[in-house]
């Protein structure tokens, strides 16, 4: 066969298994939430970018997609570890590329009460920094709801991993946009890969347990207030 044919039809295999994958991932959750906890609450947490989609390159050579990835799966890890753990789903696992309405279908799809986008930042200028955290502009029963849990994990991520804030941000995000209709919905960018510090602070595995860590109290905290 010849050689481009083959590496061709690869591609097109290895694309009909992520979609055949997501597609069973989707049905699976649905059958679990079709089996829920009365009053059990629905956490998305959905890893930006992955697969073929690196995200920004930090100034050390680390990429986003794996950044917010292990964030997600410390989040996951911790959360396990619970006496009563939350009722958590990634949007990907694993180092794919999932389209932005997937995402939201499957937080649609499990009637998520928090739909939370994990992403890191990038500049032109090495010496901006900080952390933002963006929620809807749109209008909607959820915007209240999502501007004070976007007010308190701005605190807490400022307070504890000692990044200075850039704010609570409104923005037409397709992730925001499309699941903020349904449940709380907000967007945080951890630092700028394109500074030094930051870069370096994402470069050290414990330093995903400690960011995991406080999001899971901020969204404890959240579960409490609604």
């Amino acid at each position: 066969m010849d050689s481009k044919l083959l590496i061709t039809r690869k591609v097109k295999m290895k694309e009909v298994l992520k979609n055949v994958s997501f597609i069973i991932l989707l049905l699976k959750m649905c059958f679990i939430f079709g089996q829920e906890i009365p009053n059990q609450k629905i956490i998305v947490i959905d890893p930006g970018h992955g697969g073929k989609d690196s995200g920004a390159i930090g100034v050390n050579g680390i990429q986003e997609k794996d950044v917010v990835l292990n964030i997600a799966n410390a989040i996951l890890k911790l959360n396990n570890e619970l006496d009563k753990p939350l009722d958590i789903y990634l949007t990907r696992y694993t180092d794919t590329l999932i389209s932005l309405s997937d995402r939201t279908k499957l937080a649609k799809a499990l009637k998520a009460d928090m739909f939370l986008s994990l992403h890191c930042n990038h500049s032109g200028n090495s010496d901006v920094r900080g952390i933002e955290v963006y929620v809807a502009n749109a209008e909607s029963n959820y915007s209240q709801e999502s501007i004070w849990l976007a007010f308190q994990l701005q605190t807490t991520l400022k307070n504890q991993l000692g990044f200075e804030s850039r704010g609570v941000k409104f923005a037409n995000f397709q992730v925001l946009r499309e699941t903020v209709e349904y449940c709380s919905a907000l967007l945080i960018e951890f630092g700028f890969l394109s500074n030094v510090d930051e870069a370096v602070y994402f470069s050290e595995s414990s330093n995903f347990t400690f960011t995991a860590l406080n999001i899971l109290k901020g969204i404890n905290n959240y579960l409490k207030k609604i």
